[in-house]
C-alpha cells in the first residue's frame, strides 16, 4: 500500500480533457485519486505525474469499463492502494453518431457497450466498495434534451445512465451515499473541438444564453461540490452543467 491517504477517489477517463482535469480538482480537495484510462498509458501517467508533482497522490490503472473482469480489478488495485474510496466519478465514454435510419447495429452496439453496460459495471462495483457516506457521480448528457439528428446511440445510452443513476440511488437507501449524474453540455475540450470549423464552434457557443462553451474546470466544479460536505442533500439528481444549452 502506498502512504495512507485521508481519503480516495476513483476517476473513469481521466487521462484527459474533463476526466483529467476532475482528478486535478479532487487532488486539490485533499483526494488521491486513481487515473483510469483504457487506451495508451502515456497520458494518464503524464496526469498522475502532474499530480504528484503538485503534492497530491495518484496512480494510473489501465481497465476496459465494459469488461467485468477489468472492473473487477480497477476497484481491486485503488483499493490496494488507497482503501475504500469515498468517491467514485465516472466519467468515460464514447461518443459515436449514426442516424437511425442507416440501421447502423455496429455503432449502436459499440456506444451502449462502453457508455451503458460500462455505467452499469462501474456502479455495480462502486455500489459494493464506496465507502457509506460517500459519493457516486455518472455522466449523461444534455444533448439528451436536444434530440439532434444521429445522436439516436449516443442519447440511448445516455438516457440509460440517468435511469440507473435515479434506481441506484434508491437501492443504497440507509448508506448515507448519494448517487448522481452530471450532463454537460459542449464542453471545449481537444476531443470535441477536433474537426469542428471556427463557424461551427460559433454555433456551438451561441447555443446558451452564457454564450460561451464549457470548459472542463466547469464540470470539475460540479463534480467538487458534489463529492464535497456541501453536496450531502444532492442525491438521485441529473446536474445539466451546461450554461443553459438545454434545460
Amino acid at each position: 500500500m502506498t502512504n495512507p491517504v485521508k481519503k480516495s477517489a476513483i476517476v473513469t477517463g481521466a487521462s484527459g480533457g474533463i476526466g483529467g482535469e476532475i482528478a486535478k480538482r479532487l487532488v486539490r480537495d485533499g483526494f488521491g485519486v486513481v487515473v483510469h484510462y483504457a487506451g495508451k498509458p502515456a497520458p494518464a501517467q503524464a496526469v498522475v505525474a502532474e499530480l504528484k508533482a503538485a503534492g497530491g497522490q495518484a496512480i494510473s490503472v489501465q481497465a476496459d469499463v465494459a469488461s467485468v473482469p477489468d472492473v473487477e480489478r480497477l476497484f481491486q488495485e485503488s483499493i490496494d492502494a488507497f482503501g475504500n474510496p469515498e468517491v467514485v466519478v465516472h466519467s468515460a465514454g464514447v461518443m459515436l453518431l449514426s442516424l437511425i435510419s442507416a440501421g447502423d447495429v455496429e455503432t449502436f452496439d459499440k456506444v451502449i457497450t462502453t457508455n451503458l453496460r460500462g455505467t452499469f459495471l462501474v456502479l455495480a462495483q462502486a455500489a459494493k466498495h464506496v465507502r457509506d457516506g460517500g459519493r457516486i457521480i455518472a455522466f449523461s448528457s444534455s444533448v439528451i434534451a436536444k434530440s439532434f439528428p444521429t445522436y439516436g446511440p449516443y442519447i440511448a445510452s445516455k438516457a440509460g445512465v440517468e435511469g440507473l443513476v435515479h434506481v441506484l440511488a434508491n437501492e443504497l437507501r440507509g448508506r448515507n451515499i448519494t448517487v448522481n449524474a452530471i450532463a454537460p453540455g459542449p464542453v471545449g475540450t481537444d476531443l470535441f473541438l477536433r474537426g469542428k470549423s471556427e463557424a461551427q464552434i460559433e454555433e456551438f457557443k451561441k447555443l446558451n444564453p452564457l454564450e460561451r462553451l464549457g470548459t472542463p474546470e466547469d464540470i470539475a466544479n460540479v463534480v467538487s461540490f458534489l463529492a464535497g460536505s456541501d453536496g450531502g442533500w444532492v442525491n438521485s439528481q441529473v446536474i445539466r452543467a451546461n450554461g443553459g444549452f438545454a434545460y
